[in-house]
């Protein structure tokens, strides 16, 4: 092999990137010491872009497909290296494959207890736990914020800031939404969409795209789930008399069972017995209790005019002297009874008869008055 075959076979003439890790997020492909030949054969997959590096400033990028090396298609390193049209000689430049699927199944939970003011039982803690899923939305932010220059990158790099991230957010939002503990459960999926908008931003800034989030658990402190569960029993149980006599006649059966024997368990199966009795007593006694009605008191009325307790068959108020009804007349249609001073009877509705008017001093008097109440003027 001669010298220009030797330096022939160091030219780089296929780059392309298969990985069957799946976490694995940017690869960079080895040419520190080699170069690249143009002309050379790219190959990108799909769900992966190629991002060429001169001198570290990021040059062209290349997107799924097989792509031929030429000046042609590489303008900003053509640019860079101040290549003229045609150049065909081999050159050196970094190439990395940036991995743009889902990254599915990421975790995230409380390391915490995060502390809540809840309506009903005041501070609490709360726990949780579920997942997310991200992928490079911006492979070249990607690379000048989080990369760097490592030789490979995948999740478990970057899964803790991300994680924090997520718990930050979504602590914000719990405390935020104002949720009743008991009802946490009936907004999984409302709160799982809020935290995912509300990531969008934080995870741009690193070139990222959340695609999911998940809130699988939402858990209380062991002593406030414990005060949950009696508050659901006695919901269940309902009526606390009826609680009694279950507990009582549960007792009895327990007291029934035991087997032992002697002077010893006699005593106490008379003390125990008579403590049941008790019990039982109290339990029915309570149930057949019945509350006294109250003493009858007879009728009264308010006088409409002072406003004085008077009795119900009393015509006039014992306090002003006032009429304590108003005087009936019959209806000059229907002949219902009617107030004196109505206008229209609220049977038929016929408008009754209009006051008289006095021609002398011009005051009304009523309709079937003969003389006038003021003057005495002849109606």
């Amino acid at each position: 092999m001669g010298l220009f075959g030797f330096f022939k076979n160091q030219f780089i003439e296929v780059i392309e990137w298969t990985d069957s890790n799946t976490n694995t997020m940017v690869y960079r492909f080895p040419v520190h010491n080699n170069e690249i030949k143009m002309g050379a054969e790219l190959t990108v997959r799909e769900s992966q872009v190629a991002i060429f590096v001169h001198e570290g400033e990021i040059a062209d990028v290349f997107g799924p497909g097989r792509h031929l090396l030429y000046t042609q298609n590489m303008p900003i390193l053509t640019k860079l290296r101040a290549w003229k049209h045609g150049f065909n000689s081999p050159f050196k430049a970094e190439v990395y494959f940036v991995n743009t699927k889902q990254f599915i199944n990421q975790k995230w939970g409380t390391s915490n207890p995060i502390m809540m003011r809840d309506p009903e039982f005041g501070m609490i803690r709360l726990r949780g736990y579920g997942i997310y899923s991200y992928r490079v939305s911006e492979p070249t932010v990607f690379l000048k914020e989080v990369f760097g220059t490592n030789a490979s990158f995948d999740t478990s790099s970057i899964e803790g800031q991300l994680k924090k991230m997520v718990l930050s957010g979504l602590t914000d939002l719990f405390a935020e939404s104002k949720i009743p503990a008991l009802d946490l459960a009936m907004y999984y999926d409302e709160l799982s969409e809020q935290g995912k908008i509300k990531m969008l931003e934080r995870f741009k800034a690193f070139g990222f795209e959340i695609t999911s989030l998940y809130i699988e658990n939402l858990s209380l402190p062991e002593e406030v789930e414990k005060m949950m569960d009696k508050r659901t029993s006695m919901g269940v149980l309902g009526n606390i008399n009826q609680y009694q006599q279950f507990q009582a006649a549960e007792a009895i059966r327990d007291a029934a069972r035991n087997e032992g024997g002697g002077l010893a368990g006699a005593g106490a199966g008379m003390g125990a017995g008579a403590a049941l009795g008790n019990m039982m007593a109290n339990a029915f006694q309570g149930n057949q209790q019945q509350p006294v009605p109250p003493t009858a008191q007879p009728d009264k009325v308010n006088c409409p005019h002072c406003q004085t307790l008077n009795n119900a068959g009393a015509k006039f108020c014992g306090e002003c002297g006032k009429a304590l009804q108003t005087p009936k007349v019959p209806c000059i249609s229907c002949q219902a009874d009617i107030d004196a001073d109505a206008k229209f009877c609220g049977q038929c509705g016929t408008q009754q008869m209009s006051e008289k008017t006095c021609a002398k001093c011009g005051n009304g008097n009523a309709p079937d008055a003969k003389f006038c109440g003021d003057c005495g003027g002849s109606l």
